[in-house]
């Protein structure tokens, strides 16, 4: 029996018409859909009457889960991975599972391209990207102004993701490190129905947000 493919899906980050027919054909053809949250997969799926079945795979998932994982895929079974938002593996836990298979020797692993935020918040920042770096998130507590103060040393632009409530900290922790005039995009809950771009030197975009909720990018120009 051939070995069963895993593809690796990425699904909207916030607005559901921004999916390719090529990720629709895919999670509707697969044996099983790997989730993050089932729960926030199956709107995704409803919307556009997937009825494939679900399985739990998440940032708390053990080794059991990955030999499961790995035992559909040897019976010939064909699975998807989706994140609640985004691309699976980009400061995500499926980049785990991916090492981890890899190292048993499952290597029928499929890319199916779409939304990134890091790659949305870039595309309308106007700032150099011919080379940039992608942080992922500030640490919580541990390392986190030693974090802030090698964002602003690189000679390119850098981005990162931070949560709601950490995002008006986050920027002045930021400020003691960044040069004042050195400009800034915030992107808030990229592609939803309140999406707002913040853009300005660091002083003008804390300026411009009061009380935030939902997900940020922070795109620090070259």
């Amino acid at each position: 029996m051939s070995q069963g493919k895993l593809y690796i899906v990425a699904t909207p980050i916030g607005n559901l018409g921004d999916i390719t027919f090529r990720a629709i054909e895919t999670l509707k053809s697969v044996d099983f859909v790997l989730c993050e949250d089932t729960r926030v997969t199956r709107k995704l799926l409803d919307h556009y009457e997937i009825k494939t079945p679900t399985i739990s795979y998440h940032q708390h998932s053990d080794a059991k889960k990955t030999i499961q994982i790995e035992s559909l895929l040897n019976e010939g079974k064909n699975l998807a991975l989706v994140t609640d938002a985004g691309t699976p593996g980009i400061s995500d836990p499926g980049n785990i599972l991916i090492s981890d298979l890899l190292k048993h020797n499952v290597n029928q692993i499929v890319p199916i391209p779409g939304p990134s935020a890091i790659i949305s918040a870039l595309s309308v920042s106007g700032f150099p990207t011919d080379k940039y770096l992608f942080l992922g998130f500030p640490p919580h507590k541990n390392k986190r102004q030693k974090f802030f103060k090698e964002a602003v040393q690189y000679d390119f632009t850098v981005g990162f993701y931070e949560s709601g409530h950490r995002i008006l900290k986050c920027l002045n922790e930021l400020k003691e490190y960044l040069d004042p005039k050195k400009q800034l995009l915030v992107g808030r809950e990229l592609t939803k129905q309140f999406e707002t771009i913040y853009r300005g030197t660091i002083d003008e975009v804390i300026g411009q947000m009061k009380e935030e909720r939902g997900e940020f990018v922070v795109i620090i120009s070259k």
